[in-house]
């Protein structure tokens, strides 16, 4: 069974190639689905050809092919729409809490970063992932970066997580925070000071803490949410 928005978008695919001879671009099929970026376009494309609706086309521009369509596709003239209706609403259920609107916002995934032994620094950009409005921790920028390693699966850090960080360059004894050590070596480790001397902690008893001088260590962020793929 396909969603709302996979129908939509398979409808919208099917009518633009009829008409045009090819699939329309991605940029024309989040305007048709009025998406705020083209990672939501992506992720219904996976999901549609997952399901064996579509096909991706190696080395060809706007390189779709439509393999099937759902049986209510078939018939002429069927368009995907909203059905709305007039029943009357059920009475809330008691002590229920009022259903707000999830707020999210589309941040860079700045690459890899190391739960494990330090990987040199990232900076480029390699997509954009959703992340809940509530996740991102007061004011200044944020950005998500993808985790490689164990060494922080006692704090609930598995590898392959995104981790949500916000930009700044001091932390608090006990933070979690990304680290760029000796200016090419980035990590994500629990911050501690002590002195003139930075330890940076792991949540893994497999792996030793490491003690540098406060000069050789410079904070990028700390860690403020998690997302988790499963």
């Amino acid at each position: 069974m396909l969603t709302r928005k996979q129908l939509e978008l398979l409808d919208f695919i099917k009518q633009r190639t009829d008409r045009d001879g090819v699939p329309p671009s991605f940029d024309e099929m989040k305007d048709a689905l009025d998406l705020r970026s083209k990672s939501g376009i992506h992720r219904l494309i996976t999901a549609l050809e997952e399901r064996g609706f579509i096909r991706r086309l190696a080395h060809r521009a706007r390189a779709l092919e439509i393999i099937k369509l759902p049986d209510a596709m078939e018939k002429p003239g069927f368009t995907p729409r909203v059905v709305s209706g007039s029943r009357p609403e059920a009475p809330a259920p008691r002590n229920a809490m009022p259903v707000q609107a999830v707020h999210a916002m589309e941040l860079p995934v700045m690459g890899r970063i190391a739960a494990g032994v330090p990987i040199e620094a990232i900076s480029e950009i390699s997509h954009h992932v959703s992340v809940p409005g509530s996740m991102l921790s007061g004011r200044g920028n944020h950005y998500a970066l993808e985790v490689k390693g164990d060494s922080m699966i006692e704090a609930g850090i598995n590898d392959g997580d995104i981790v949500v960080i916000r930009e700044q360059n001091t932390a608090e004894n006990g933070d979690i925070v990304v680290a760029l050590v000796e200016d090419h070596e980035a990590t994500l480790k629990r911050f501690r000071r002590k002195g003139s001397m930075i330890a940076l902690e792991a949540a893994n008893p497999a792996y030793e803490t490491r003690v540098f001088p406060d000069h050789l260590v410079k904070v990028q962020g700390r860690l403020v949410g998690l997302i988790r793929s499963y």
